[in-house]
């Protein structure tokens, strides 16, 4: 079996999909994408996809090396992000090649079902209590919320003020059973993560995200310190040798690694079942399309520490295109009681309709991050 073409396909909201053909008619999809970077990963798989013409595609861990080993120049967001995209429609050929789904190529499941949360709120978060509430009753267990809007190295408490009446009006909607995952986005700098961290002790959160940027993990040290709030990072991490300093340091409770962004099926199972050696939790980040969330889901069934699961059915990014649209069979990421079933199909389990996809391709996305700027015109975090 050979690998003899692929496509890319630019679709709404803000994803980049691509599809894997070979010479038995076996066909992978893969989500490779950095968001508001698009344009930027589609090119470098193309320049991947070079190497891999007419090569087995079974071979998976080979191919992974060369990707990454290959280039003098290595890792990063989209190099990564370009990496994970094929790797998974690899592992769907393999999956469909041997009529099983990826998980029991990875051993077999050690779960039935994963948990899953659902996101609350927008960019500049509001009316959360009441959205809360709504999720409660559509069964999900979980939310999470972004913290703040901008806010400068040394800010007001007026703002942290705020922060603590939305988380409030969550925990009153929701109830004490309700896991909360509030989301730093790293737009929180360490003098103020310290307070904000603390602060949030009495609402007891699930876990506090990206408290600051992944540049600055050395400060998680400090933050650790002034709360017992498990610590969630890493969704701007692409690899295991970023990992592995976070890690050893200890301070961090929960990794969040994304399929679609730290090098795929392959390297993110590397690197969770890694943060089970240390006693941490992994709830891989997912605001991402279907093909992300199969593959996932895939890597949730055999890790033992995974614990949640991000997903993004209703999030505020998603207007020109929901999470099931590209779906054949939609019923396959149906929620009940705050789970997702385990995809039981060949490969990564879903159906993709790729009638629709090319529809879509045909309109595209620009999508790009807003750029926000401070009260005194510096530019913020988003």
């Amino acid at each position: 079996m050979k690998i003899i073409r692929f496509e890319l396909f630019q679709v709404p909201p803000r994803w980049l999909f691509l599809k894997i053909e070979t010479d038995t008619g076996f066909i992978g999809w893969g989500e490779p994408v950095i968001e508001g970077r698009a344009a930027t990963v589609a090119a470098a798989v193309t320049e991947l996809m070079e190497n891999l013409i007419g090569k087995d595609p079974l071979n998976i861990e080979d191919h992974w090396q060369v990707m990454y080993r290959g280039g003098f120049y290595r890792g990063g967001p989209i190099l990564m992000s370009a990496i994970a995209g094929i790797d998974q429609a690899l592992w769907d050929i393999k999956g469909k090649y041997h009529d099983a789904p990826i998980h029991q190529l990875l051993g077999g499941p050690v779960r039935d079902k994963m948990r899953v949360y659902s996101w609350i709120g927008g960019d500049r978060p509001e009316h959360v209590g009441a959205a809360a509430a709504d999720m409660v009753a559509k069964g999900f267990t979980a939310i999470k919320m972004n913290a703040t809007d901008e806010m400068a190295y040394v800010d007001s408490y007026v703002k942290i003020d705020a922060v603590l009446a939305r988380v409030a009006a969550v925990r009153a909607a929701g109830g004490p059973g309700l896991g909360i995952g509030i989301d730093f986005h790293g737009r929180v700098h360490k003098p103020m993560a310290k307070v904000l961290a603390h602060e949030l002790e009495a609402y007891r959160p699930m876990f506090i995200e990206e408290p600051v940027l992944p540049e600055n993990n050395e400060a998680l040290r400090e933050i650790a310190r002034h709360t017992s709030i498990p610590i969630a990072t890493g969704e701007r991490m692409f690899s295991r040798w970023d990992f592995k300093q976070l890690l050893i340091d200890g301070y961090v409770d929960i990794i969040q690694p994304d399929l679609s962004h730290a090098g795929g099926i392959t390297e993110c199972r590397k690197i969770i079942s890694m943060a089970e050696a240390f006693d941490v939790a992994a709830a891989p980040h997912c605001p991402l399309g279907p093909i992300a969330l199969a593959a996932c889901l895939q890597v949730d069934a055999s890790c033992h520490n995974a614990f949640i699961q991000e997903q993004s059915l209703g999030i505020h990014y998603n207007k020109e295109n929901d999470l099931l649209d590209y779906l054949v069979d939609k019923s396959v990421f149906d929620y009940e009681a705050g789970h997702c079933r385990i995809p039981a199909g060949p490969g990564l389990g879903i159906d993709i309709n790729e009638d629709y996809v090319r529809s879509r391709a045909a309109i595209g996305h620009n999508w790009h991050n807003p750029i926000w700027r401070n009260e005194d015109g510096s530019v913020a975090e988003w």
